[in-house]
């Protein structure tokens, strides 16, 4: 039974190969000029900022020393062995991280109720001016591209220490973070709905009441229990700058070398930052599959 694949003769399979390996090489050389360009910037970034291979070296036996250390009380025993002794501060650590779950949650509500707003005249396909959308755009992205930390410092030389900072610093890069992914989801609806409701006669905020927040709002809910999650993290390191929370306690147990308690406010964190992920993931699970079977 003969072969049902076609053997093209000598002199017409040779220029194929020939143009494949070529390719190949080719693939090849790009690869290797890509990898050697990113040594090279590294490397250069490396010179530039003073990084020491050399210091690294021969101080990285100091941080698995440091971490061994969080885990042993002053008596030298491991922290599991007295829980009392491992959490006397609990009653106040509980109090600084039921503030920062209150910062993070004001920093969220307040920058997701200003994302809202401007996400609509950020959308490319809803924005009722064009330089309107460039200049909120451009505002997100000044919001969003100065560290939480940054606008901490600055809102505590305004308003001294304590929450109020810290909460304001969150809802601006909130705003800013939270700005850009609802334009995006608004970029995105059916335009249909939105057409209609103009062309009854309607203004152009009553067209986006009614034509594009139903489609738009299940993602804004769900964006906003992520960004959530990540500003629970952001202020768990507020206090770092005076902006309140249990970061405060934290930079002043590391400050003073008080290893228990660094790793007891470490690990009250993980367990709070874990529960607070867990639950808001199944929250968005469950309005993308609202929003699927719509």
């Amino acid at each position: 039974m003969s072969s049902p694949i076609a053997i093209l003769p000598e002199p017409q399979l040779r220029p194929l190969i020939d143009a494949y390996e070529a390719s190949v090489r080719s693939r090849r050389l790009h690869t290797l000029m890509v990898l050697a360009c990113i040594v090279a910037a590294v490397l250069l970034s490396s010179v530039s900022a003073e990084v020491s291979p050399r210091l690294l070296f021969d101080n990285i036996d100091r941080f698995p020393s440091y971490i061994v250390r969080l885990f042993h009380l002053e008596n030298g025993q491991p922290v599991w062995s007295d829980f009392g002794e491992w959490f006397w501060g609990l009653p106040r650590w509980l109090r600084l991280l039921g503030e920062t779950l209150l910062m993070a949650y004001a920093g969220t509500v307040m920058g997701a109720a200003g994302a809202f707003v401007l996400s609509f005249l950020a959308a490319a396909n809803v924005a009722p001016s064009r330089w309107l959308r460039v200049v909120v755009r451009r505002f997100c992205e000044l919001c969003r591209t100065v560290p939480e930390l940054v606008f901490a410092l600055i809102f505590v030389v305004a308003f001294g220490l304590g929450p109020v900072a810290g909460v304001l610093a969150v809802a601006i890069h909130t705003v800013g973070a939270l700005g850009k992914l609802f334009a995006e989801v608004v970029e995105n609806i059916d335009l249909n709905p939105v057409e209609g409701i103009t062309a009854s006669g309607s203004s152009w905020a009553v067209a986006m009441r009614f034509g594009a927040l139903p489609q738009t709002l299940s993602n804004f809910v769900s964006y906003t229990l992520l960004r959530f999650e990540i500003n629970v993290r952001s202020t768990a390191v507020m206090g770092f700058v005076g902006a309140g929370g249990i970061g405060q306690d934290l930079i002043e147990a590391i400050r003073k070398f008080y290893y228990s308690d660094v790793s007891a406010i470490l690990v009250l964190i993980v367990i709070t930052v874990s529960i607070i992920d867990s639950l808001t993931s199944v929250v968005r699970h469950r309005l993308i599959g609202l929003e699927g079977r719509q």
